[in-house]
């Protein structure tokens, strides 16, 4: 699964609500809504720099007036997660040396089985 996208300051751990584009023709800093797509030329920003960015100096500056919410998941985020949960619950089969009868929690990347209880 995709992780957000991430504020481009160094150090920021906030997730980008917006993107800065610099228009170097016009002198232009244009802040708006995150773009669909990460591009090279652009830096994804979390509200607080969004709002608080200065453009250098002679040049202008153009932010977006309305509120900068964070994207929805998409369709493929949804997916993958549905994918992950699957993977994970599926039981581990036992070995054939394995004597233990005791419940064993199986554990696949970040995400965690825990078998019920009797």
């Amino acid at each position: 699964m995709r992780s957000p996208r991430r504020c481009s300051r160094n150090g920021c751990p906030r997730q980008a609500v917006a993107t800065l584009t610099y228009v170097y023709g016009d002198s232009t800093a244009v802040v708006g809504p995150l773009a669909a797509f990460a591009e090279p030329h652009t830096y994804d920003l979390c509200e607080t720099h969004a709002r608080s960015l200065t453009a250098p100096r002679g040049w202008e500056l153009v932010r977006h007036d309305g509120d900068f919410a964070p994207p929805p998941p998409t369709t493929d985020d949804l997916v993958a997660l549905a994918e992950a949960v699957r993977e994970a619950a599926r039981p581990v089969p036992p070995r054939p040396d394995d004597t233990d009868h005791t419940p064993q929690t199986g554990r696949r990347g970040h995400l965690r089985v825990i078998p019920p209880s009797h």
